[in-house]
């Protein structure tokens, strides 16, 4: 048998009691599929989807603990009976696959797209209209209550993890940052007073769900906002997450309002490691890379040099639900890439639409988009070879169509070949790879 190019990737991880078959997951993304008006059937869908591309974890879009820390009026939350079903077809969702399920446990805080959110200080984000309600001490022992309870429910019901979402800028990251956090109380001040909440809510939650629960905490490496933590100050709260309890450091890289470019296609892949190898550095816990991590080979880099133990993974998990067992095939060249466009995911979700995806249009529509076998066959000609008719051409053959694609001009892409030469915009060049290698798989006659 051909050795795997990717050893470190594919090798297994137990933590506690999540059974990891490889060391990708897929990060927690809001697609705005798990809002509560939507059919909990296409959330299932999406997940099943990357569970049977052998990803090793999904780690579910960002669960508020309690209704003040819902990211919109619709968001899904972990606060009542109400909550359960809904919770249980998310768990149902990856039965039958060796992947597992971590809930995330986010607080939006004042990032809360309603009047009424809360935060640490009445400081109004620049990215939201609304000024935030300043917490009192009594309710910040309310949500520290409310975390255990969330967890809790998250473990009875049959996820394998939680997640507590401390970076990118929600409630507790603004509870760190001395930029967000006036407070005069015991949360508030010095960095003692700072960290005080992630590190009872890491406390409180590993009390509820007992010592055999896997507990992921995600700490901002870089907040890359004026007035953020130290990196100092950083790697402390690192070693203190693991002593109250976390078994595993996530990562995220700058707030939702920083001016530096965190996860578009002008930053280089694997670009954020630097920063996650020196939490690394500073515990004995796994450390968990993300952003910017499109490619099976930078992430085995990125974990062989010991920068980390896991890659978290989320728009290339848009772009391609297969992406693990090609990785494990040592079929990379057939992976369709993120190419970081941010155009069909974050910029919907800033509309308030449903995320799907340039280069995979089918996310987030895997209950619409169901490509059936062709009754009867036909001959067809497709005329020009963009984006479209590529795309077309090789998903009409799959279907069994017979499909000759005509095109004038010396070489297939169209605008496609436009677009790669406008500077930081090299990554189209993977969306025309994926579309070739589609045609020549298909048999598409040009």
């Amino acid at each position: 048998m051909k050795p795997s190019p990717y050893p470190t990737l594919l090798s297994p991880l137990v933590v506690r009691n999540l059974h990891l078959r490889n060391r990708m997951v897929m990060g927690a993304m809001h697609t705005r599929l798990e809002s509560m008006d939507r059919p909990v059937e296409r959330i299932q869908a999406f997940y099943r989807a990357r569970a049977e591309g052998e990803i090793g974890l999904i780690i579910t879009g960002g669960i508020s603990p309690n209704l003040a820390g819902r990211m919109e009026d619709d968001a899904p939350a972990m606060t009542a009976d109400a909550d359960l079903d809904w919770h249980r077809a998310i768990v149902e969702s990856v039965r039958g696959t060796s992947t597992q399920v971590c809930m995330q446990i986010l607080h939006a805080g004042r990032y809360a797209k309603f009047d009424g959110c809360v935060g640490p200080s009445a400081l109004r984000a620049r990215i939201n209209k609304f000024t935030p309600h300043a917490l009192t001490t009594q309710e910040v022992y309310e949500t520290i209550a409310a975390y255990a309870s969330a967890a809790r429910a998250a473990r009875d019901i049959g996820y394998h993890a939680v997640e507590i979402m401390g970076s990118e800028g929600y409630l507790i990251n603004e509870f760190t940052a001395p930029c967000t956090n006036q407070r005069t109380d015991e949360f508030g001040g010095s960095f003692e007073g700072r960290i005080r909440l992630p590190i009872a809510i890491i406390q409180a939650v590993r009390q509820a769900v007992g010592p055999d629960f896997a507990i992921i905490y995600r700490i901002s490496a870089l907040d890359l906002v004026e007035g953020g933590m130290t990196g100092d100050e950083t790697l402390e709260l690192a070693r203190r997450a693991e002593a109250a309890g976390a078994d595993i450091l996530n990562t995220g890289i700058g707030w939702h309002e920083a001016d530096v470019p965190t996860v578009s296609h002008n930053v280089p892949r694997g670009g954020w490691a630097y920063a996650v190898r020196r939490i690394k550095d500073a515990v004995t816990i796994p450390v968990m890379a993300s952003n910017r991590i499109n490619d099976p080979a930078v992430a085995e880099s990125i974990l062989e040099s010991g920068q980390a133990d896991l890659v978290s993974m989320a728009r290339p998990l848009l772009a391609d639900p297969d992406f693990a067992r090609k990785a494990r095939l040592g079929q990379a060249q057939r992976i369709n890439t993120c190419i970081a466009c941010n155009q069909a995911c974050l910029d919907n979700i800033f509309k308030r639409q449903t995320a799907t995806c340039l280069v995979n249009p089918r996310a987030g529509r895997e209950l619409d988009w169901v490509l059936q076998p062709a009754v009867p066959v036909k001959r067809i000609a497709v005329v020009g070879a963009g984006a479209a008719g590529m795309n077309f051409a090789f998903n009409a053959a799959e279907r069994g169509h017979m499909v000759t694609l005509f095109e004038a001009g010396p070489e297939l892409g169209g605008q496609l070949r436009l677009a790669r030469n406008v500077p930081g915009k090299t990554e189209f060049d993977e969306m025309l790879r994926y579309f070739r290698n589609r045609l020549t798989e298909e048999k598409v006659t040009l």
